[in-house]
């Protein structure tokens, strides 16, 4: 079965950091998820065609990769660049073994963290810090030299502090008392209890929102524990101010809880400049593409 189209679209224009790819090359942006795979093809046009699968492990994404160039030139040939956005990288050596994994279906090939993809489409290129916070939660943040420097991002075991699994845990935690303990218990013991934890988080903000005194604890200590992860990003960086911040994931789509967040930060003595994502993190991995083919051919 062919990939299912998202959409074809240019990608907005924003500052660009580097070259664009030669005229006739073909290069893709991969953003692998956890639900869902989604592919950017870019020719020379500079159009993307851009789909989206169900997520599948990196092994497998060679071929898929190969069906979707087929379907927009006709031809199986190597794409002239291919920069896949994963999770669970951020050393070289992970990098490197994805990229290993995928030998053969382009030219070139780079890996990034989906985190480092998100925050390069969100902020446009430019520096900044991303708060990024869905199932899991990272705060990300960029210089104008291109140095990053991250906070948390280590995953439900020792941090994922604000994130929807914490804000679930923590109802859990602040709501089930004594021997009414099987609620908690069947979703600890399912078969994926991070996401089922992480499901309750809209109805806890929810009920925060609502004034539930409880809720509104919980939420507001995730509101701080993202600041407080953006405000020490931005300092490590030594950004000026305002800082440019953007967001990504569930919780922070959320506009009340993100307005939280906000305030939080100003309270930490960070100036901030919010906007919102200015595109998604398979557009910024195609870019990157372009700039890597560009490079390639001189």
């Amino acid at each position: 079965m062919s990939p299912t189209v998202a959409r074809v679209f240019a990608p907005r224009r924003t500052r660009r950091a580097g070259p664009e790819a030669p005229q006739g090359s073909v290069v893709a942006g991969v953003d692998v998820g956890a639900t869902w795979v989604r592919i950017a093809v870019v020719g020379g046009s500079g159009r993307a065609q851009v789909v989206t699968r169900p997520a599948r492990p990196i092994p497998e994404l060679s071929k898929l990769l190969l069906t979707v160039r087929a379907g927009r030139t006709g031809r199986l040939s190597k794409l002239d660049a291919l920069v896949v956005a994963s999770r669970g990288v951020w050393t070289s050596a992970e990098r490197q073994r994805v990229a290993r994994r995928l030998r053969g279906i382009a030219r070139r090939i780079e890996v990034l963290s989906d985190a480092q993809a998100a925050a390069l489409g969100a902020l446009g290129g430019r520096a900044g810090v991303l708060v990024l916070s869905g199932t899991g939660s990272i705060v990300l943040g960029r210089s104008e030299r291109g140095r990053w420097a991250r906070a948390g991002g280590l995953g439900p075991l020792l941090g994922d502090e604000g994130s929807g699994f914490w804000l679930g845990r923590e109802w859990l935690r602040a709501t089930t008392d004594g021997e009414d303990v099987m609620p908690a218990r069947r979703l600890v013991q399912s078969a994926n209890p991070v996401a089922r934890i992480a499901a309750l988080a809209p109805a806890v903000i929810r009920r925060a929102r609502r004034g539930d005194r409880r809720a509104r604890a919980i939420v507001a200590d995730a509101q701080r524990h993202l600041a407080a992860f953006a405000a020490d990003v931005a300092r490590r960086l030594g950004l000026a101010a305002p800082v440019d911040v953007s967001w990504a994931g569930s919780v922070m789509g959320d506009a009340w809880f993100r307005r939280g967040v906000a305030r939080a930060l100003a309270r930490t003595g960070v100036r901030a400049r919010w906007h919102a994502p200015i595109e998604a993190p398979v557009i910024a991995a195609a870019r990157l593409a372009q700039q890597l083919a560009a490079r390639n051919r001189r």
